[in-house]
């Protein structure tokens, strides 16, 4: 099963931050998109929405996970990346930039799996063997306009880094940074938490929603 659209409204999720170079031809694509009329995540105002590659999603972080997250990026990150081919995941669903999933990729995401081992909530399509790494475009996409999306989003498939790691808590609707890494500040200036808490400016016009990766 693919991603779907779930509200995050009360979940933490462990997610990967780009580099500039894949960071900004995300965001290039997603106002492609809304420029020419097609759905797309440039029209989340919410100051968290940012290009992310999501990991996992849990109801609740249990006791010394988050530090046991930390040094686990602190040591891993960054981490190369390359996008590959646009697609609509499940038929009408997201619209999503696949991630081609390298052995050291893989290996992290396993990783993260071991230290949430027992956590309540694990959202199964993120499970290692189902999980599809992705970084979205648009939460809802008829598959019919996956080839107008293709032409309209996809320019080349550009390469960077996973540079930082943070957690998006649907509680209060804020993130935090997993490690030494997630101090990395974006070179754009929008769209990403600094260093600490991301604290949100005003709310979206309808609840924040996310695909489950």
């Amino acid at each position: 099963m693919g991603e779907r659209a779930v509200n995050l409204s009360g979940v933490r999720t462990v997610e990967l931050l780009c580099s500039p170079p894949v960071e900004d031809a995300v965001r290039a694509a997603w106002h492609r998109l809304a420029e020419a009329g097609l759905p797309s995540l440039a029209r989340n105002i919410h100051p968290t929405n940012r290009p992310h590659l999501t990991l996992a999603s849990v109801d609740e972080f249990p006791p010394g996970v988050e530090a046991r997250l930390a040094a686990l990026f602190d040591t891993a990150l960054p981490l190369p990346v390359r996008l590959d081919r646009i697609t609509v995941l499940d038929g009408s669903a997201p619209l999503v930039w696949l991630v081609r999933p390298s052995a050291a990729l893989t290996a992290l995401h396993a990783a993260v799996w071991d230290v949430l081992a027992g956590a309540d909530g694990l959202l199964p399509w993120h499970a290692p063997g189902r999980w599809i790494p992705h970084l979205s475009l648009a939460l809802r996409f008829r598959d019919a306009d996956r080839r107008r999306a293709r032409a309209v989003a996809a320019v080349d498939r550009p390469a960077g880094a996973f540079v930082a790691a943070r957690s998006y808590d649907g509680s209060d609707q804020t993130v935090i940074s997993l490690g030494r890494a997630g101090r990395w500040r974006p070179t754009n200036g929008v769209g990403g938490p600094r260093p600490g808490t991301a604290r949100p400016g005003p709310r979206p016009p309808a609840p924040h929603r996310r695909p489950a990766p």
